[in-house]
């Protein structure tokens, strides 16, 4: 594995951990897709480091688990917009 591919893997893994991020979130943040990340941390990450990489798939269990709870709150967000728009 090349070194800043190693590195982008560790780097990435710390911030999810760190921040309890989601897949979606630290890939904006890394610039990469979120195919990449997911690569990085199921895939690369239990290769250079089994106990960050138990760390990471805790936090994105968490998140899969309150990923409902996120896109019902989008929903509402977006409708609560388009009708304080319509009441003017």
């Amino acid at each position: 594995m090349r070194d800043y591919i190693r590195k982008r893997v560790v780097d990435v893994s710390l911030y999810i951990v760190k921040t309890k991020a989601t897949v979606r979130q630290a890939a904006t943040v890394f610039g990469v897709s979120k195919s990449t990340i997911h690569k990085d941390v199921t895939e690369r990450l239990p290769r250079i480091n089994r106990e960050l990489a138990e760390q990471v798939k805790q936090v994105l269990e968490v998140n899969k688990s309150e990923r409902h709870i996120r896109g019902g709150e989008a929903t509402k967000r977006k409708y609560s917009v388009k009708g304080a728009t319509r009441a003017s």
